[in-house]
């Protein structure tokens, strides 16, 4: 977030800064470390051409570019600058009328050096312009000889980077850790090594991440939002962006029976794509266990041969893109105990994305809050970090207790409580639960906008109730299914063991 100059107004709330400067002295030590410089991130999304009108020229365009001229603006405006923050074009409307009419927003992404602010002095700015599309085909497999007219097979989706429908989900992705940067930086690590022409012979990487996890962590989003984000990010190296998204079940779908020769023709199509060195290519494979658990099954009767062929077939084409400097492999599971031995060892990274922690709960329910109020939905109250509430003196989680001063944190400790009840709940229910909370226990008693706040945070916990009752609840009907799903009771767990 920015911290503006009086003239331009603040978004931040003051004690906020100040549990900025407190808990991170040296954001608040300027005078000691003016000589070091820390980089820092900045991300501007442009307009469409057809929006721009001014009387700038060609010429003009030559002598202010849109990153020197953002640049500028930050420094003139602003004394620090906040991080993973977002800001409109009417912020900077009446004082760079450039800028306004070129700029659709501009995110503070992250400095280098990890910390949430950073004094203006301190910024060394890298400024990365990009322009979304929409532009999404599919790449159908079926047989170029036409012997199965009729019979094509929709084997993966291509989508143009950066695109308009995926800008902004790297935000939404909270997690405990520092997991989001940690994949952005192999990513630029390995991206750099070929580059540089690094023998991959002797520094080993195959560019193939995997992450796993269980089921609505936010995989198959992170990493869609990482194939953005990095082509905003390597537009110096590749001037456009592409991401091939392979659904692996439809390898195995009425093309079985030919399913190794479908793969081929798959990767025929993809080599085309990559051939475009200017194109950064990833390919996202989602469910890739249903892939390399086909080969184990067969290894042991229960799957026909060609399911072998086809995991080879696969193999054998990821082994060949690892020369292509523009490729990147990103794959998913929900079960990961169950992925061949052999595509592991070809993952340079193995992440496990868990359920999300009490902090990052409370961040997910934040901003679901943050945006109803920002609709209208939802009567407007001020909702703290997770951070200012711990550094609070004398609260308590049920508000009740809380000193004169901190009165004003009620609503934000009612929040944190809630966050702490949901632990267990992965962020697709989080994100769920305040449309369900409305239709449930709001929408039927009135009608009126916006809703008071507590009423809200009401629907919400009886909304949270009625989910854990459900999981509860489809989890003994399994374990019931389970238990009496063969003679030995071993079911589908007991086959995932074997």
């Amino acid at each position: 977030m920015l911290q503006p100059s009086p003239a331009l107004g603040s978004r931040t709330m003051p004690e906020d800064a100040a549990m900025s400067s407190a808990n991170d002295p040296s954001s608040s030590s300027s005078s000691s470390s003016s000589a070091r410089k820390d980089i820092v991130h900045v991300e501007v999304r442009l307009r469409p051409p057809h929006h721009h009108h001014s009387s700038y020229h060609s010429s003009d365009w030559q002598s202010h570019s849109v990153s020197q001229r953002v640049e500028l603006f930050l420094r003139r405006n602003c004394v620090s600058v906040d991080c993973d923050a977002r800001f409109e074009g009417k912020l900077w409307a009446d004082c760079d009328p450039f800028l306004a009419e070129r700029v659709e927003s501009i995110r503070v992404a992250e400095a280098a050096s990890g910390r949430l602010r950073v004094p203006i002095e301190e910024c060394e700015f890298r400024v990365y312009e990009y322009e979304t599309v929409n532009t999404v085909e599919e790449l159908s497999a079926g047989d170029p000889e036409g012997q199965d007219e009729g019979q094509d097979l929709m084997a993966a989706t291509v989508s143009e980077l950066p695109s308009n429908s995926i800008d902004g989900t790297w935000e939404t992705l909270i997690y405990g850790d520092d997991t989001k940067q940690r994949l952005l930086r192999y990513v630029q690590s390995t991206l750099l090594f070929s580059a540089m022409k690094v023998d991959f012979n002797v520094i080993n990487w195959n560019r193939v991440v995997l992450l796993h996890g269980p089921p609505g962590t936010g995989k198959t989003s992170l990493c869609r939002a990482l194939a953005h984000k990095l082509s905003i990010r390597m537009r110096h190296q590749f001037s456009h962006g592409k991401l091939v998204e392979i659904n692996s079940h439809s390898l195995f779908s009425k093309w079985f029976s030919e399913s190794g020769k479908l793969v081929q023709r798959l990767f025929a199509l993809i080599d085309e794509l990559v051939e475009d060195e200017k194109a950064f290519v990833v390919i996202l494979i989602d469910e890739v266990e249903s892939l390399t658990t086909a080969r184990q099954a067969a290894a042991s009767g229960t799957e026909p041969s060609d399911a072998v062929r086809v995991v080879n077939a696969v193999l054998t084409q990821l082994d060949r893109l690892k020369s292509r400097e523009n490729v990147l492999i990103m794959t998913t599971s929900n079960i990961s105990g169950s992925i061949d031995h052999a595509f592991i060892d070809r993952a340079d990274i193995k992440q496990y994305i868990g359920l999300p922690p009490p902090a990052a709960i409370y961040w997910i329910l934040r901003s679901c809050l943050d945006e109803l109020m920002r609709a209208g939905v939802v009567a407007h109250e001020i909702l703290y970090s997770w951070q200012t509430l711990d550094a609070g003196v004398g609260g308590g989680v049920d508000g009740q207790q809380l000193q004169q001063s901190d009165r004003d944190k009620r609503a934000s400790w009612r929040l944190r409580a809630l966050a702490e009840s949901c632990q267990g709940l992965s962020a697709r229910t989080l994100r769920k639960l305040p449309m369900l909370a409305y239709a449930r226990y709001i929408s039927a008693s009135t009608s009126a906008l916006p809703v008071g706040f507590d009423a809200f945070m009401d629907a919400l916990q009886m909304s949270l109730a009625d989910s854990l009752r459900e999981a509860q609840h489809a989890a003994e009907g399994h374990a019931g299914t389970t238990a009496g799903s063969g003679p030995n009771g071993a079911g589908i767990n007991g086959m995932m063991r074997s």
